[in-house]
């Protein structure tokens, strides 16, 4: 059976390819979405347990990110702040660090703690500085090193780097070397120095649902897993579409499969995020909290409901604790190992905890160490009316995902005026 012509068929339906779609429906050009899975929002999901609400691993929004401020209606999700700073375990004891250009009078205090000195504080001020003299596309423009080499270029003493920057920054590239491009460190910092972090109220698949409110219900198709794509047509399991263009929007695995080597599958980074139902808050206020001893498998933790109270029923709270990659033993020895490593930090507290779910999210981001962002903007377009898009095509974020899709968006829809 071949469906008729449609003038673009979106293949996935993450939000680099809802983008796409969002500019297309925006310029009057028709589209045709297909999403393999159950539901929209790729890796931007949120399932509701028990009256938690639980993101397949946890995420945060910068509401710096051009395209979420070109694209989305942030007032509308009910963004919930993150504090600027985090608490760093080290030496036996939680300590706060805090960004001294928000929380001048906490930074002075956390000068006195074994995480930061003084001198950091003008190191910080000339890493501040390199994100904020120049536009996004000069940032992504500068000689390519590593985010590490970075760090210690700028002057940071090897306590702060090593207890705060790395775990800190681990969590964000889900890299612990710290061996991500440092452009990408750059625009990171800077959309952290532009911005804030937040949580939606309703969860981060709040973010694609809005993407999807706005376009026709008719256009966007569940359960649609496209087998092959040749040329502009494309071939399901009972079904063949022919369009004008095609746009891949898939993951960076899939993209390749698709694609047959016209892109590079890139190297995946995983992560594993464990939630647990809490009777009361470890940590009181919306903080991050990090290892800052590599001390068990835990980088990063965020009691997520004392971020958002939205995320737990009223009564409990709801603690996330993020391992970096994906562990080999199993989820019983991974959360017996949690809760051991948690309860040095939290006490006895820590055996109360109910454990909700395990999310093992091997392809949580591709790498971006170098030369991956050696053009930050991949190429869009790999063949006459054939495009490709995601955050494998441009920087490892909600960014580069909307960013992509834009772009690919926008090169398909003229390469269709031309065509006319």
């Amino acid at each position: 059976m071949t469906t008729p012509q449609a003038d673009v068929v979106i293949i996935g339906g993450g939000i680099a390819g809802l983008a796409c779609a969002t500019h297309l429906h925006r310029s009057g050009t028709s589209f045709l979405l297909l999403e393999a899975s159950d539901r929209l929002g790729g890796r931007l999901r949120t399932d509701r347990v028990e009256g938690f609400l639980l993101d397949r691993g946890f995420q945060v929004l910068l509401a710096s990110y051009p395209d979420a401020q070109r694209l989305l209606d942030l007032e509308a999700l009910d963004l919930h702040e993150l504090y600027p700073g985090a608490l760093v375990w080290a030496e036996g004891q939680l300590h706060r660090v805090a960004d001294p250009f928000r929380r001048p009078l906490d930074a002075i205090a956390a000068a006195r703690s074994p995480i930061a000195g003084w001198r950091d504080y003008r190191a910080l001020a000339r890493l501040r500085a390199r994100t904020k003299v120049t536009s996004n596309e000069q940032l992504l423009a500068r000689r390519e090193t590593t985010a590490l080499e970075t760090l210690r270029e700028c002057g940071l003493s090897e306590r702060i780097t090593e207890r705060f920057f790395r775990p800190f920054l681990a969590g964000v590239f889900l890299d612990p070397q710290l061996e991500t491009s440092s452009r990408m460190l750059d625009f990171v910092l800077r959309m952290f120095a532009t911005g804030f972090a937040a949580l939606p109220a309703g969860g981060m698949e709040s973010i694609p649902a809005q993407l999807a409110e706005s376009l026709p219900a008719s256009a966007l198709r569940l359960h649609a897993r496209v087998e092959t794509v040749e040329g502009t047509a494309l071939t399901l399991a009972d079904e063949r579409i022919e369009a004008r263009a095609v746009v891949v929007a898939t993951d960076g695995r899939e993209a390749a499969r698709l694609l047959a080597g016209r892109v590079r599958e890139p190297e995946p980074r995983g992560m594993t995020c464990l939630y647990f139902a809490a009777p009361t808050a470890p940590v009181k206020g919306p903080l991050l909290v990090l290892d800052g001893e590599r001390s068990g498998p835990v980088n990063n933790l965020c009691v997520v409901s004392e971020v958002a109270p939205s995320y737990a029923p009223s009564g409990a709270a709801l603690v996330s604790a993020c391992v970096l990659g994906v562990p080999e033993h199993d989820d019983a020895q991974l959360e017996q190992d949690v809760r051991a490593q948690l309860s040095t930090w939290f006490g006895s507290e820590v055996a109360s905890w109910r454990h909700l779910r395990t999310y093992r999210i091997p392809e949580a981001l591709p790498s971006t160490a170098p030369p991956a962002l050696e053009l930050a903007d991949r190429a869009v377009r790999v063949a006459p009316g054939l495009f490709v898009c995601g955050d494998h095509r441009d920087t490892a974020s909600i960014q580069g995902a909307l960013a992509s899709g834009r772009r690919a968006a926008q090169a398909a829809a003229e390469e269709l005026r031309r065509s006319r």
